[in-house]
């Protein structure tokens, strides 16, 4: 809170603040406003008995980073998912398009291509993703059990400017985001996610007062500062491997002879295990659509591997599995051993009692492989707290506290701190300066 009173009274950082807070106003008021073509009465009545009855895994997923706008059918509707699938897209082939590895090698250049590869994408999964749910509301299997007419007037001119209304708002969205990144304060993206998610807990805890009462409502209070300050206290944690650089000459100077570190995270794979396996599990019950209602393989998908009504214990171990094994799929991916050691070696840097080159990548994968099975666990724990809560306090399965809204409020929170403290450090150290 200090580090927010400081920056307030800063004439430069409160520019910056002033100005993320009006692109975050002016996302959140477009949220509201709906997609030309909708019948938007309609559209509000069949949101309001999805969201009370709660949607896949998924659905309830996209609709918290939209903030609400998907079941309102805005112009916002698909929000930051398009941007955020086309970067792990973009992230993942790395791997695969040694093309992409060299521009990523080349330094600010090679990421500016690669983010310029990202825009593309991302607009190319806005049309799909707009085409997709504008279909799916027509067939009327978006809003399941609501027989309303929602789209009146199904001509291809106005379907056509609801695709392109869609998109266009994903494209406004994508440049806020790098305006924040930009000129504001923070990293655009996860503070439009993290203000998505902020608006939905006043009528997430408005429902657990509601149905469950004063005593309850107060526990699960109770619950989340504990909660909180745990994830707080991990996603600080950090093991910092040390690092000794020898002395060497270059021309007639001397360089080297420094100590540092590798900070290696605890949770290093961040929220991207969950979205995945949310993403996986999510296949199921795509599959359960196209099937007979009365088929017993049908029945039985949704009995045990959809999350709705009622807790399934199969569910719950292929979830976990999932996060647990994507958590050491995406570590493997980001944190590139061989490269580390290969750039230690060549500045003649070396882990103390660790040979350089093919010892030190394997004493690295062996130190991240370790940290990262807490880290696995961690992320399968948080996780879990919305099932508990179905459990025991009769929730839905969008639950606030806990898996990936509390790791997006955490992280991006954290991050924004961190980032107006060094901005002050900046701005102090160039007062004295002057």
């Amino acid at each position: 809170m200090n580090s927010f009173v400081r920056a307030l009274r800063t004439p430069e950082l409160r520019a910056k603040i002033f100005f993320t807070l009006g692109l975050i106003a002016v996302y959140r008021l477009g949220v509201f406003v709906p997609t030309p073509g909708f019948d938007a009465t309609n559209v509000m009545m069949c949101a309001d008995q999805a969201a009370s009855a709660g949607g896949s895994n998924v659905l309830g997923m996209v609709n918290m980073f939209s903030g609400g706008a998907l079941l309102q059918m805005s112009v916002f509707a698909l929000g930051v998912m398009p941007y955020i699938t086309a970067s792990i897209i973009v992230q993942l082939l790395r791997v695969v398009i040694p093309r992409f590895e060299a521009l990523h090698k080349e330094g600010a250049s090679g990421t500016a291509k690669l983010t310029q590869y990202t825009r593309y994408l991302t607009i190319g999964l806005g049309v799909l993703q707009s085409t997709t749910i504008i279909t799916l509301v027509r067939s009327g299997n978006f809003f399941v059990g609501c027989n309303l007419e929602l789209v009146p007037d199904q001509s291809i001119p106005t379907l056509l400017t609801m695709v392109l209304t869609m998109t266009v708002g994903t494209v406004l969205i994508m440049f806020m985001g790098e305006m924040i990144t930009e000129r504001g304060i923070g990293n655009g993206m996860s503070l439009m996610i993290f203000s998505s998610i902020a608006a939905s807990f006043p009528a997430s805890f408005g429902q657990v007062l509601s149905l469950q009462g004063w005593v309850t409502f107060t526990l699960v209070l109770v619950v989340a500062l504990v909660i909180m300050a745990g994830m707080v206290f991990v996603e600080q944690a950090q093991r910092r491997i040390p690092v000794q650089y020898a002395k060497r000459m270059v021309g007639r100077r001397m360089y080297g002879g420094t100590s540092t570190y590798i900070p290696v995270k605890v949770n290093q794979a961040g929220v991207i295990p969950v979205i995945f396996a949310a993403s996986i599990l999510a296949l199921p019950q795509m599959a359960t659509s196209f099937g007979d209602p009365t088929a017993a393989w049908v029945q039985w998908v949704n009995a045990h591997l959809v999350m709705g009504a009622t807790f399934s214990w199969i569910y719950a171990v292929v979830y976990v599995g999932l996060i647990v094994f994507f958590a050491f799929f995406y570590t493997s991916i980001t944190f590139n051993a061989e490269e580390i050691a290969d750039n230690m070696k060549k500045y003649g840097g070396f882990i103390p009692n660790v040979r350089a080159g093919r010892p030190t990548e394997h004493y690295l994968r062996y130190v991240i492989n370790r940290i990262q099975s807490a880290g696995a666990v961690y992320l399968a724990v948080i996780c879990l707290i919305p099932l508990v809560a179905l459990v025991y306090l009769g929730t839905s399965q969008d639950f606030p506290l806990g898996g990936v809204s509390l790791l997006i409020i955490i992280g991006v929170g954290l991050d924004t701190v961190k980032q107006i403290d060094a901005k002050l450090q900046q701005h102090h150290y160039e007062g004295i300066l002057r």
